[in-house]
């Protein structure tokens, strides 16, 4: 695949094979031999969602490092919080890209030297350069990967334009979202934004309950009807939010939509019980409703899709042999086994080469390929995914993330987008 270069062998990458052997012996890798007997009595603390943190994932790490990896599962509004007030009982976070705004020079987190992170050559240059592959240069709109990954020093008071030798987080999983649609219910093709709000599907179109996706999703489908055109979906101005809050009043009041969702769960419930046939959705979603025999897909739209990505970012606290542990776990973690887990619930890794490494070839075909599965696909815990002979919607990984129109963001208005947005809801 284009986007999807190998890079050069390094002493990560080559952590697996002897994975046995170090965990096995003591002769952990990184460490000092002084340190090696005290290693065993380490424990780093991953927060993130629980998608992300998965336990056989944590379970692998402490085998293959020889010292304890804890996963603390907790969703997106409970994962800011702690990092704002309880960051010391956490050592590595996921970090939405969106939500570096709010902790990048707050002395929560620590930067991360590039020439400590072994796996720099594998990450995407989407992330590290804000371009694809063939050159094209990606979309700046919302809170790119390219507009927070680079910290000005090591003191990471404020994130940098471009390439410093300090990195605010590491890039470690990434995907590209559009609209979950049931074209069984749907009765005529659906191929832009624009559909979520056409009087077509008045009353079986659903939203995501939460501002900053919301009013993104809304504002794509506003400007691929004509409606408005903005200067960044992903950053408006007080009179861009009241423009669209105000249009989706309107929308709201015609009868459009039948619900807000605000989980995982309710999202696929509205899509298999057929109340909802168009609405913001996440892609194992998508597959868990198909799963129940029902048709829905995760459809690819003209204007593209809304980007979004996580960090893996470095507590203030950690210092001595346990930010030498961290380390550690950061080059296991990118290696490539958490993510081929990821990719089996339909994520991207941000180092795509290393997980290939732990997929079979049937399911780096599916899940990157675009190929039509050549058997059954499973995610990690062994739930049946996909049926032989479909392809992932939206194609292969080129296609999917080489159209990105906005990333997910936290707006310089974003308390006022919050207050419209609560208008917008109770109206």
């Amino acid at each position: 695949m284009s986007t999807i270069k190998q890079s050069r062998l390094t002493r990560r990458k080559m952590l697996a094979g002897a994975a046995g052997f170090a965990a096995g012996s003591g002769a952990v890798t990184g460490f000092p031999t002084i340190w090696a007997q005290n290693i065993k009595d380490i424990e780093i603390r991953h927060a993130g969602q629980p998608v992300t943190v998965l336990a056989s994932i944590g379970e692998q790490a402490s085998k293959d490092l020889g010292f304890k990896v804890t996963m603390q599962p907790s969703d997106n509004a409970d994962l800011i919080n702690r990092y704002l007030t309880q960051s010391a009982n956490i050592d590595i976070g996921d970090i939405s890209l969106a939500y570096m705004k709010y902790l990048i020079g707050r002395n929560i987190l620590q930067t991360i030297p590039v020439d400590k992170f072994k796996n720099w050559d594998s990450t995407l240059p989407l992330f590290t350069k804000s371009e694809y592959a063939d050159g094209r240069k990606a979309s700046l709109q919302g809170i790119s990967p390219y507009t927070v990954l680079y910290a000005t020093d090591a003191s990471g008071s404020k994130a940098a334009p471009g390439p410093t030798e300090f990195l605010n987080g590491v890039p470690s999983i990434t995907n590209a979202d559009t609209l979950g649609v049931r074209p069984d219910l749907a009765g005529r093709p659906i191929t832009s934004w624009a559909d979520l709000i056409s009087p077509d599907f008045k009353g079986r179109s659903a939203l995501q309950d939460n501002p900053t996706i919301g009013v993104i999703d809304v504002s794509m489908a506003l400007e691929a009807r004509g409606d408005l055109k903005y200067a960044n979906k992903g950053n408006m101005t007080k009179e861009e939010i009241d423009k669209t809050i105000n249009t989706m009043i309107d929308i709201k009041k015609s009868g459009q939509f039948r619900s807000f969702w605000g989980s995982f769960d309710q999202s696929v419930n509205l899509m298999a019980s057929g109340e909802v046939v168009i609405q913001s959705m996440w892609s194992p979603a998508v597959a868990a409703v198909r799963t129940r025999g029902l048709p829905c897909v995760f459809q690819p739209l003209n204007e593209g899709y809304r980007g979004w990505g996580y960090m893996m970012g470095f507590m203030k606290h950690l210092s001595g042999i346990k930010l030498d542990a961290a380390y550690e776990y950061l080059n296991w973690y990118t290696s490539g086994f958490a993510g081929a887990v990821i990719a089996r619930e339909g994520y991207y890794s941000a180092q795509p080469m290393n997980a290939k490494k732990y997929l079979t070839q049937v399911e780096w075909d599916y899940w990157y390929g675009g190929k039509p599965a050549a058997e059954e696909i499973r995610d990690p815990f062994g739930k049946l995914m996909e049926k032989p002979g479909r392809a992932r919607d939206g194609g292969s990984f080129d296609e999917r993330m080489g159209r990105i129109a906005v990333w997910n963001s936290v707006m310089d208005e974003d308390r006022y987008l919050t207050r419209r947005w609560n208008e917008f809801i109770s109206a």
